[in-house]
């Protein structure tokens, strides 16, 4: 690996010197150390004063995105791998940062948690976002756990959606269509009224979509299957004084589709109706020198699948699932002297999951599963506070966080990390963390679960730089990162019913590196990046297994977005996807393939058309590059989406 670090290093090193000779007079157009972020530290600060590189993807760049998915748009991201995010519309994706599995990573929303109780590994689908509802989202990679908990081992994805800004309403339209008979109609309310924020969205999408599962019979006869959703979002906040303000916010999704019946078969009736709900209420007391957030929040996760059985052998299947967690929390920031800051809290999280499961067919017969809500569930309650601490060049954090489990009882984690801030341009940083994750409730509860699973417990190292070469125009960032699990959960066979169940391996080590070189003037913002991961799984047996599936080791892509007249812009993204090991299902036994790689090029083109309105096309794959993201499952191949959006006041 550090062949490999040093020979790209140098690569984007000669290539950052190269084009800081041709920079140095560009204009301040984008702020990259002085950006002030907030999910890192859990408070305001700027880049330069943590040890962290925060990603952040804008409202800039979401509103260029506009003809993707959320899940599309994720997956442009140095580290993040989105598995199935081109694959057929609605068919559930995977997030995979910097190789972790999905379940390690902490999806919010403006600062709330969102999980699905009733998941598998409990991460959340970001199907159900539809991305005209997002204003930027911030992206902390390594460990989170010391300042939001259990889920955040890997690192932390924020998704803020839109909020009133200014006073008066401002009202907007969207219309989008393409490919696939894929249609989006959305609509925005958003503003101030005296003291009052009011932002309302709506969106409403229907694509008759392509078969899922790859046909390998050669008769054409699969059927397309279709993806239908309909969103919702309210978010208002009321200035009771100028030091107190209450919020709240409430978002509804409500995803309908086809499925196929598994890899390279379709279905002629197997169809979902999925709903998420989120809620939330807050407080916010603004201190002389810091402020306190209270925050109480409810989400709720309905997955219901049907499949009819008239056809795959009279296959008759019912899953019903429910998921539901509540949160409170309440997160203390303030400024002890010009040296000192901290971050203190407490949280408490409460969960639980029922579900129905019922297969059979004309050689098979079972009762159906049932898991009652009171059956399975669980809570935790924790305290946390971190330090942050500064002094000239150097920052550190030091932090700490108790957590109560109700069936695991008393843990710890912690994170250390110190910084230096040379010459106002060069953040070097290191962090050793730990993190405290808990099996999921379908792991310990469901036909296949294990009450007896310990829970995960992680260590993670961080180092790296971050270089702003030209101020503010040209920047150079690498973090190399390690992750080692002790009893790590994994899905083992069995020689006997139910055959398969959920087990603590004895550790998984994982490593890796990142680096990304960034340039922005007047007319041109551009980044280029390369990831590498690797991992192996050491069983309780003592057997290593290369467990990444459907990762790549390698990935790099570059964005380039050029203004070529004052209401005119171009876009193109270029991501090459490196091997990936995926597994093959052959009568019960399964077997270790390789995916090939594969390079993906998107356009997108945007015209201001007058002062309220702008148009703007994407056309995706441009190469109609033929590539598997999962075995026995179609991807998009070239395709297109065409939109106006419409503001007004």
């Amino acid at each position: 690996m550090e062949k490999k670090y040093a020979k790209i290093t140098l690569g984007f090193g000669l290539l950052a010197v190269g084009l800081s000779a041709t920079s140095a007079y560009a204009q301040d157009t984008t702020r990259t150390l002085n950006t002030v972020v907030v999910t890192a530290s859990r408070s305001p600060k700027k880049l330069s004063d943590i040890g962290r590189v925060v990603t952040i993807i804008s409202a800039d760049e979401i509103n260029k995105s506009q003809g993707k998915s959320l899940p599309q748009l994720l997956n442009t991201v140095a580290g993040i791998t989105f598995s199935g995010a081109n694959n057929a519309p609605g068919i559930s994706t995977s997030v995979f940062l910097r190789g972790a599995s999905s379940g390690n990573t902490l999806v919010l929303v403006d600062g709330f948690p969102v999980n699905n109780a009733s998941g598998i590994d409990g991460s959340y689908d970001l199907n159900a976002f539809s991305l005209d509802m997002v204003d930027h989202i911030e992206i902390l990679k390594g460990s989170g756990s010391t300042l939001y908990g259990s889920d955040a081992v890997a690192g932390v994805i924020n998704i803020i959606t839109k909020k009133a800004k200014e006073q008066g309403l401002t009202g907007g339209l969207q219309l989008t269509g393409g490919s696939y008979s894929t249609f989006k109609e959305s609509a925005s309310l958003i503003g101030r009224v005296k003291n009052t924020g009011i932002a309302i969205n709506l969106s409403n999408t229907d694509s008759k979509g392509f078969a899922a599962a790859t046909d390998t019979t050669g008769k054409g006869g699969f059927k397309k299957d279709g993806f239908h959703q309909r969103s919702a979002s309210v978010n208002l906040n009321q200035y009771i004084s100028s030091k107190f303000i209450l919020n709240g916010n409430l978002q509804v999704s409500h995803n309908t589709g086809d499925l196929p019946y598994g890899a390279f078969i379709s279905d002629n009736d197997y169809t979902y109706k999925n709903t998420f709900l989120f809620g939330g209420v807050g407080a916010k007391w603004i201190l002389p020198k810091g402020n306190l957030n209270v925050n109480l929040s409810q989400n709720t996760v309905q997955n219901n699948f049907t499949n009819l059985p008239s056809d795959n052998g009279g296959t008759h299947q019912v899953t019903k699932n429910t998921g539901r967690i509540t949160n409170a929390e309440a997160v203390f920031n303030y400024e002890l002297n010009k040296y000192l800051d901290i971050t203190s809290g407490a949280a408490f999280k409460y969960s639980n999951t029922s579900q129905y499961s019922l297969y059979e067919s004309t050689a098979y017969q079972s009762p159906a599963s049932i898991i009652k809500a009171g059956d399975a569930a669980n809570n935790i309650f924790s305290a946390y506070t971190s330090l942050f601490f500064k002094y000239d060049i150097f920052h550190m954090e030091l932090g700490g966080r108790y957590n109560n489990h109700s069936k695991y009882g008393d843990k710890f984690t912690y994170t250390i990390n110190p910084s230096l801030f040379l010459a106002d341009q060069f953040k070097i940083f290191g962090t050793i963390a730990s993190a405290f994750r808990s099996p999921s409730l379908y792991q310990l509860f469901s036909e296949y679960g294990n009450p007896k699973l310990n829970p995960e417990i992680t260590t993670s190292y961080e180092a790296g730089f971050d270089w702003e070469i030209v101020k503010n125009t040209l920047s150079f960032n690498t973090q190399f990162f390690k992750r080692n699990t002790k009893d790590v959960i994994y899905f083992k066979n069995l020689p006997g019913p139910p055959y398969s169940q959920y087990a603590n391996g004895q550790q998984q080590k994982d490593k890796g590196f990142e680096t990304e070189l960034k340039y922005h003037d007047n007319k041109i913002h551009a980044s280029a990046y390369y990831a590498y991961v690797t991992g192996k799984l050491t069983d309780e047996t003592g057997a290593q297994t290369g467990n990444l599936y459907r990762r790549p080791k390698n990935t790099l892509g570059a964005n380039i977005s050029y203004d070529v007249l004052n209401d005119f812009q171009v876009g193109v993204n270029y991501k090459y996807t490196g091997n990936r090991t995926d597994l093959a299902f052959i009568n019960f036994e399964s077997s270790v393939i390789t995916l090939k790689h594969y390079n993906l090029v998107d356009l997108h083109l945007e015209y201001k058309a007058t002062k309220n309105l702008n148009v703007f096309g994407d056309l995706n794959n441009v190469l109609d590059t033929k590539y598997v993201d999962w075995l026995g499952y179609n991807t998009r191949g070239i395709n297109f989406m065409l939109g106006a959006r419409y503001q007004f006041k």
